[in-house]
C-alpha cells in the first residue's frame, strides 16, 4: 500500500481573512457598469474605487485610514463625462492615479495627501487619441511616466504622459475587441489576449507581433493573461464546453499548453493577480464570493492547487495592495480590496508563523517605487531592471517620491499646432473663474432650496 506524498511548500497553509466591520469602508455606491476590469485600484496611501454617479464618470479615492461609513457628500473625481471603466495608481507616484472612461479619453489626477477635500474636476493632464471607450489601463512597471491604454477601437497607445502626447500607436494588430493587455516584469514587451482568441506578445516601440498562439482557450467567453517572473505566461479563458480553465504557456512552445486545469462551469471571467515574490496566482472571479489561489513552480504539473477563500457575499471588483503596503510582521503576503455593492471589505491573506521575528523567507527583495528609465529613454530603446527594496524594517521611503511634472509648454505648444490657434490661456482662465463662480451659485442655490423643502415639510 502506497502512502500519497504531499508535496511540501510554505504556502500550503495560506489562509485568508476579512477583516472586522469597522476597518471596511461603508456606503459607497459601487458602480453598475458591466465591464471586466477591476474597479479598484489600491496602493500605500489610498484605495480608489469607480462609483456609480449620474451625469458622467465618477470615482472616489479614500486615504486608508479613513474607514467606516462615507459620508455620501464625500468628494468625487468627477471630470469624464462618461462612466469611468477602468483606473490605476502610478506605481512611482502614490498621488498619481489615471482613469480610462466611455467618453474615450484617459485622464491623469493628483490627489493631495490627506484625499479630496472637494470634488476633482480638472485633470493634470488629459489624453485623446482613442475613437471608442477606454476600457484599459496599464502603468510602465520600470519607466516613469509611460501609459498603456487600449481602447474598444481595437487600438493599444503608449502615452508619454509629462509630454501629453501619443508616442506608439498599434492600431493594425488587433482584429476585434481586446480582452486584456499587460506588461512584463521589466515592461520590454506587451501581452494581449482577443476576442479572436488569439493571445499575442507584442514589441512595445515597434508595435510589432513578436509571438501569438490561436485559440488559447476554446471557448468564445474573454480571456485573461498574465506574464510571470520567469517570462512564462498564465491564462485564464473558458473550454468549448464553457467550464473555466487555467493554463500555462512557454512562450519558447506555444504549441501546447504546460498545464491546462479545468475548474468549474462558473459563468464570471476570473481576474488573475499574481505575486512575483511568492509564485502565487490568486485568480478572482467577477459576481463570485471566492478567491482561488495556486503556487506557480518549476516542476510539473507547475500550477498547484493551495486553497480557496469563500464568503457570503459577491464581489463586483478587485484590488490588490502592492507588496511595500503590506503588514511585514503579521505574515501577510497580499492583502485584497473586495467591492460589495455598498461597501470595500479589505482581506488580508496570512501565512500562520508562530515567529514574530522577520521573514525573509516569505520577503525577498521587492520592487520598490522608484522609476529605473525615464519616459524618454524607454521610447529611444533603453530598458531598465525593478529597483527592489528590502521589506525588513518595514517600507520607508528613503528618497522623495518622484515628482509628477507636466511640461506645460510642450502641451500648449501640441495643442496649439494641432488648432493653429493663438494662446488665449487668459481668456480660458477668466472663463474658468467665471464657471467656478457660476458652479458655487448653483451650490447655494441647491442648499436654500433644501432648506426651505424642510422648512415646508416641518409646516
Amino acid at each position: 500500500m502506497s502512502r500519497k506524498v504531499v508535496r511540501s511548500s510554505k504556502f500550503r497553509h495560506v489562509f485568508g481573512q476579512a477583516v472586522k466591520n469597522d476597518q471596511c469602508y461603508d456606503d459607497i455606491r459601487i458602480s453598475q457598469m458591466t465591464w471586466d476590469s477591476n474597479f479598484c485600484s489600491v496602493n500605500p496611501k489610498f484605495v480608489a474605487m469607480i462609483v456609480d454617479a449620474s451625469g458622467g464618470g465618477a470615482f472616489m479615492v479614500l486615504p486608508l485610514s479613513k474607514t467606516g461609513r462615507i459620508d455620501m457628500s464625500y468628494p468625487t473625481v468627477c471630470g469624464h463625462t462618461g462612466p469611468v471603466l477602468d483606473i490605476e495608481f502610478c506605481p512611482h507616484n502614490d498621488n498619481i492615479i489615471a482613469s480610462g472612461s466611455e467618453d474615450c479619453s484617459v485622464m491623469i489626477w493628483e490627489i493631495p495627501d490627506g484625499g479630496l477635500t472637494s470634488p476633482l474636476t480638472d485633470p493634470v493632464v488629459k489624453l485623446e487619441g482613442h475613437s471608442k471607450r477606454v476600457g484599459i489601463l496599464c502603468w510602465h512597471p520600470t519607466a516613469h511616466n509611460v501609459l498603456m491604454s487600449a481602447g474598444c477601437d481595437n487600438v493599444v497607445i503608449l502615452w508619454n504622459v509629462a509630454r501629453g502626447e501619443s508616442v506608439v500607436r498599434i492600431d493594425s494588430v488587433h482584429p476585434d475587441l481586446i480582452y486584456n493587455a499587460c506588461w512584463n516584469q521589466d515592461g520590454s514587451q506587451i501581452l494581449t489576449t482577443c476576442k479572436d482568441k488569439t493571445m499575442r506578445v507584442l514589441d512595445p516601440r515597434k508595435g510589432t507581433v513578436l509571438l501569438e498562439k490561436e485559440k488559447t482557450h476554446e471557448g468564445s467567453r474573454p480571456v485573461r493573461a498574465v506574464f510571470l517572473s520567469d517570462g512564462k505566461i498564465l491564462t485564464t479563458g473558458f473550454s468549448r464546453m464553457s467550464e473555466r480553465q487555467v493554463a500555462l504557456w512557454d512562450p519558447k512552445n506555444f504549441a501546447e499548453p504546460l498545464c491546462l486545469q479545468e475548474l468549474d462551469t462558473g459563468s464570471g471571467v476570473l481576474l488573475p493577480f499574481y505575486d512575483p515574490d511568492t509564485g502565487v496566482v490568486y485568480l478572482c472571479g467577477k459576481g463570485e464570493s471566492s478567491i482561488r489561489y495556486f503556487e506557480v513552480t518549476d516542476e510539473a504539473p507547475y500550477v498547484h492547487y493551495l486553497s480557496m477563500y469563500s464568503s457570503k457575499e459577491s464581489q463586483k471588483g478587485m484590488g490588490c495592495m502592492p507588496k511595500r503596503g503590506l503588514e511585514v510582521n503579521k505574515c501577510e503576503i497580499t492583502r485584497f480590496y473586495k467591492l460589495h455593492e455598498r461597501k470595500c471589505e479589505p482581506i488580508v491573506m496570512t501565512v500562520p508563523r508562530k515567529s514574530d521575528l522577520f521573514q525573509e523567507d516569505l520577503y525577498p527583495d521587492t520592487i520598490g517605487p522608484e522609476p529605473s528609465v525615464e519616459a524618454d529613454e524607454w521610447f529611444q530603446g533603453k530598458d531598465g531592471q525593478p529597483i527592489l527594496i528590502s521589506l525588513k524594517d518595514g517600507f520607508t521611503a528613503t528618497t522623495k517620491a518622484k515628482e509628477f511634472k507636466v511640461h506645460k509648454t510642450l502641451l500648449k505648444t501640441t495643442s496649439a499646432s494641432a488648432g493653429n490657434q493663438p494662446d488665449n490661456s487668459g481668456e480660458v482662465q477668466s472663463l474658468r473663474k467665471e464657471v467656478k463662480d457660476l458652479k458655487a451659485a448653483i451650490e447655494e442655490l441647491t442648499t436654500r432650496m433644501k432648506e426651505l423643502e424642510s422648512w415646508r415639510e416641518s409646516k
